[in-house]
């Protein structure tokens, strides 16, 4: 008895041996024949789930091209360079920007105009990492100075 069918009390199936309880054991080129169709058969199936699983990806998937001159967004997270630049980690925005396209580096890779504050960062990034900026003037919030009187209570 193998350990395999002492632990788990049925015989292991091998590709070799891909029959089920009751079945004559076939052996030789029977055996090889049947195998090579189970595994065909095996690789069919997968394709179709593969092409399934595409189609639905491919219905939510769209093209993103960006010009040359227009503005972006930068997508910040705390795993990307654009996280790891900004000083506080903390309540940090998802986006950061507009910054300007300078140049299409490849095709999918873009040269941003970075301000001095970034210039610890790399100017190129991913078609993924920039979004689409639609000018509006109520995008820019001014703040309001505060004032405090007295003394502060804590």
């Amino acid at each position: 008895m193998a350990p395999f069918e002492a632990l788990y009390g049925w015989r292991c199936r091998t590709p070799l041996c891909w029959y089920q309880d009751g079945e004559l054991v076939v052996v030789g080129s029977k055996l090889i024949l049947q195998t090579t169709e189970k595994v065909k058969l095996i690789q069919d199936r997968m394709k179709t789930a593969q092409s399934r699983q595409k189609s639905y990806a491919d219905k939510r998937r769209k093209p993103l091209e960006f010009a040359e001159g227009e503005h972006v967004f930068l997508k910040v997270t705390p795993t990307s360079g654009v996280g790891r630049a900004l000083k506080a980690r903390k309540l940090t925005p998802r986006f950061v920007g507009p910054y300007q396209i300078i140049q299409r580096v490849g095709p999918v890779a873009y040269r941003l105009a970075l301000p001095p504050s970034l210039s610890n960062l790399h100017d190129v990034f991913h078609v993924s990492q920039p979004r689409k900026y639609v000018h509006d003037p109520s995008h820019v919030v001014e703040l309001d100075d505060v004032r405090v009187e007295g003394e502060p209570d804590f």
